[in-house]
């Protein structure tokens, strides 16, 4: 899909809800598998399932996937440090939230 300027624009929304294996999550994600394991690994994504083979991942994984392939890849990060970047992130993030609420 493209905006009125011609841009290409990722459209794809994807409920919490939705359901990934192992191998769509890394289709829809752009990412190897064993870049996800290593995800996995970091604690950046958290699958049901006892391992890769029967590992299920929600949406809110796919949005973190390529959040860490874009990071990995334009920042030319390991995903160890994608991992702690990651968690940065999140850290800033409920700090802002935290001073929003108190005016």
């Amino acid at each position: 899909m493209t905006d009125a300027h011609g841009m290409l624009i990722d459209s794809l929304v994807v409920e919490e809800r939705v359901m990934f294996s192992l191998d769509e999550l890394c289709r829809a994600g752009a990412a190897q598998p064993q870049q996800v394991i290593t995800l996995v690994g970091e604690g950046v994504l958290l699958p049901a399932g006892s391992g890769p083979d029967d590992w299920l991942f929600d949406g809110t994984a796919l949005r973190t996937t390529r959040k860490a392939m874009r990071l990995a890849a334009d920042l030319e990060l390991t995903l160890a440090a994608v991992a702690l970047v990651l968690d940065l992130m999140a850290q800033i993030d409920a700090l802002q939230s935290r001073l929003n609420r108190l005016g």
